[in-house]
């Protein structure tokens, strides 16, 4: 029998397994708005992966993630292993459930569940940049790892190492937020070392870097509120040598938008970013801690097809239908 051209890769682990609950209620929704569809089901991490590139070599052309960033993460990194004549026939869309969901808040991709599908049933997808890392892994070989929306180092890998271990009863935002006042009393600023494009080597003492797709991440953290995802550059936020009481004087800013406003907080854009540092400092690959530095970081334009609703940066972006 031909695959269906529409597979759903579920995660009923997301969102601190809450997921699971809701999923029945998600699929009953899904078949009535979308039609047809296939339903692949992750047990362990990895398995996202895994089924995103079986489901597109066999002909799947709309993938649908039901789950949170580490999940979408997961099926684009399968995505980018494809090669591109196949990849460019696959429209990616995202039913968000998950403890961060910042990809979908940097992409105005609606919470409610019936607007997401109604979304994906209707809108055409838009290509988007993709960002690629190289970097260090757990076992100090050397790894590459894909990203749509946002890699930080430092203090960012720091929260999400603890977000990942903490529990969810009071919800993502308040998972995000705890963790980073614990990981700001507990780990202190990192001498680093960046160079962008062709400049200069420039060092730091910083808390953290975002190398930005998007423009949120940790939660619900604007870090980049000019970021775009196809507009063919990073967004790099610096927070550099803020004494410790300016840090949580300012935290307000990484919520409304206002971080670049602050005084030792640098911004630049690049479209390749070499980082290091002499001591081990974590990353954040949308919330996931695959490794450590040093990091090199490169944009990949136009690199998948993505289904969005329309929004400030729309009138940019080429559309291709879906039919």
């Amino acid at each position: 029998m031909p695959l269906p051209e529409t597979v759903f890769i579920v995660n009923p682990h997301a969102d601190g397994g809450s997921l699971s609950a809701r999923w029945p209620r998600i699929h009953r929704s899904a078949r009535r708005i979308l039609g047809n569809l296939q339903v692949a089901v992750t047990r362990r991490p990895g398995d996202a992966a895994v089924l995103a590139a079986a489901a597109a070599a066999r002909g799947a052309r709309r993938l649908v993630v039901v789950g949170g960033d580490g999940t979408l993460n997961e099926v684009i990194n399968a995505l980018m292993t494809l090669d591109r004549p196949l990849r460019e026939e696959v429209f990616l869309g995202l039913v968000p459930n998950g403890t961060g969901c910042d990809f979908a808040r940097s992409a105005s991709i609606p919470r409610d569940t019936d607007h997401a599908l109604i979304l994906i049933r209707d809108m055409p997808a838009r290509p988007l940049d993709v960002g690629c890392i190289l970097f260090q892994d757990a076992a100090g070989n050397r790894s590459r790892r894909f990203f749509l929306n946002v890699a930080s180092f430092g203090l960012g890998g720091e929260v999400a190492r603890r977000v990942r271990k903490s529990p969810r009863a009071l919800g993502p935002t308040f998972a995000f937020f705890w963790a980073t006042l614990i990981a700001v009393l507990r780990y202190g600023k990192k001498r680093i070392h960046l160079k962008m494009d062709g400049d200069p080597v420039r060092t730091w003492r910083s808390w953290n870097v975002a190398v930005a797709n998007g423009r949120y991440h940790g939660g619900g953290m604007l870090v980049a509120p000019d970021a775009r995802p196809d507009d063919g550059i990073f967004h790099v936020t610096v927070i550099g040598d803020l004494p410790l009481s300016r840090v949580f004087l300012n935290l307000r800013h990484l919520y409304n938008g206002r971080i670049q406003e602050v005084k030792d907080v640098s911004v630049f854009t690049c479209t390749r970013m070499d980082a290091a540092s002499d001591f081990p400092v974590l990353l954040d690959v949308d919330g996931e801690g695959p490794g450590i530095l040093p990091s090199t970081f490169s944009l990949i334009p136009n690199a998948l097809h993505v289904i969005l609703p329309a929004a400030p940066y729309a009138a940019s972006m080429k559309r291709k239908v879906f039919q």
